[in-house]
């Protein structure tokens, strides 16, 4: 019952100022909306991050060529030209925790169909590149052993590529033209979209590594070779096994440099999660500076509202009430303000979040709402009403009676 007595003589004082209520909460309303947002865009780029890595297989290992000293200028990875196919071969025959190999090796090259051409890149791959990257084929197949063994001219287009060459005509069967030498269309992968932002992967075509080799670039080497560990809890145990055995091939000394690198895609996606993380935090902390100063302005508003009823503070205590109820009530009306805020900023930041893919500026951007997000903005909006209303609380609750009843 005491307090219902609060809240009523709370809303009073409410009704009475409504404009200047308004406004006070208005400060917790922009705060709380604001942290939900900025962790709702934090949260989409870590969920975007780790489908993308999801997509590509998290048991996914890369090894490169490494660097060499030209004149004592580094080249960076891949200075060395030092990947043979054989290397693939080894790996996937004297590994037991890789499961399948793929050598890649790329170029880039226009491509015609007809009257139409589109510069793209081409991607040399061996048979086993979609169970790798787990890249499903939707239309045709993909190329086997006997189409890498003598270099065919085949190809598997990238979604895009298949768009903007064949539009709405089937494409298998069909014969393009890469530099000039014809190759026939005998699968069409499925969509992946962007690659973190700076390239499409629907933007290529595959064809055997050995093609590449030979018909297109004419070299003996590869670029890189693409592992996949039997799990994705063997990927650490595949990482030293590749590095063992390249190490014997190479015929590195003990203690010498390696000339190549095995990456870790579990590793990657890890340090790309930890990074979003740590984003997400200083979005939201930026956004929490807004919630602190909506607590400042109800701190202010309450100081306001302790001067202007000193008279009514001091009826209170003439009839009876104690400074633990002056303290209570005060605290109460500054936690309701605080909160009313909260749940008005919490459907706004929601909604916000919601339009967001609606509004071109942010139509790139993932968002994502949690239940902890809400949880966090409501009770960091409890708290500030708490931390910022406990001073005009106690300040109205050591009022003097005789002096409150003289107050004019």
């Amino acid at each position: 019952m005491k307090l219902l007595r609060i809240m009523r003589v709370y809303l009073r004082a409410l009704a009475r100022n409504k404009m200047r209520s308004f406004l006070t909460i208005l400060g917790v309303i922009i705060g709380v909306a604001a942290v939900i947002a900025m962790v709702s865009i934090g949260e989409g780029a870590k969920k975007g991050i780790e489908d993308r890595f999801a997509s590509m297989g998290t048991n996914l290992l890369f090894v490169y060529p490494g660097s060499r000293s030209v004149r004592g200028v580094q080249t960076g990875f891949g200075g060395f030209t030092n990947l043979k196919p054989d290397d693939a071969k080894a790996i996937e025959e004297r590994c037991d925790a890789v499961l399948a190999v793929s050598p890649s090796i790329s170029t880039r090259a226009q491509v015609v169909y007809g009257n139409k051409n589109w510069n793209t890149q081409i991607q040399g791959t061996g048979e086993k590149f979609p169970l790798i990257r787990n890249w499903k084929v939707v239309e045709g197949s993909y190329f086997d052993e006997t189409h890498v063994a003598g270099a065919a001219k085949v190809a598997v287009l990238g979604s895009l590529v298949r768009q903007n060459l064949f539009e709405d005509e089937d494409p298998i069967g069909k014969t393009i033209r890469i530099n000039r030498i014809p190759f026939t269309v005998i699968g069409v992968l499925e969509s992946k979209g962007e690659q973190g932002g700076f390239f499409n992967r629907d933007d290529m075509i595959a064809v055997p590594y050995t093609t590449v080799m030979r018909r297109l670039r004419g070299v003996d080497y590869i670029s890189s070779i693409d592992v996949a560990a039997v799990s994705a809890d063997k990927t650490a145990e595949a990482q030293r096994q590749i590095e063992e055995l390249m190490r014997e091939r190479h015929r590195i000394a003990p203690g010498a440099e390696d000339d190549f690198q095995v990456r870790n895609m579990t590793d990657v996606a890890e340090s790309a999660a930890e990074s979003t993380r740590i984003m997400t935090i200083l979005l939201g902390s930026i956004a929490g500076i807004s919630l602190i100063v909506g607590g400042i302005g109800i701190m202010n508003i309450m100081l306001v509202s302790v001067t202007e009823r000193i008279r009514e503070i001091g009826v209170r205590m003439a009839v009876g009430a104690r400074e633990r109820d002056i303290l209570l009530q005060f605290l109460i009306e500054a936690v309701v303000l605080s909160v009313t805020g909260g749940v008005i900023g919490i459907i706004v930041g929601v909604g916000a979040s919601k339009l967001m893919k609606y509004i071109s500026v942010f139509s790139t951007i993932t968002t994502v709402v949690t239940i902890e997000s809400i949880l966090l903005a409501f009770c960091f909006a409890a708290a500030v009403g708490i931390f910022f209303g406990y001073y005009p609380a106690r300040k109205a609750s050591k009022l003097d009676p005789i002096e409150a009843l003289r107050y004019e």
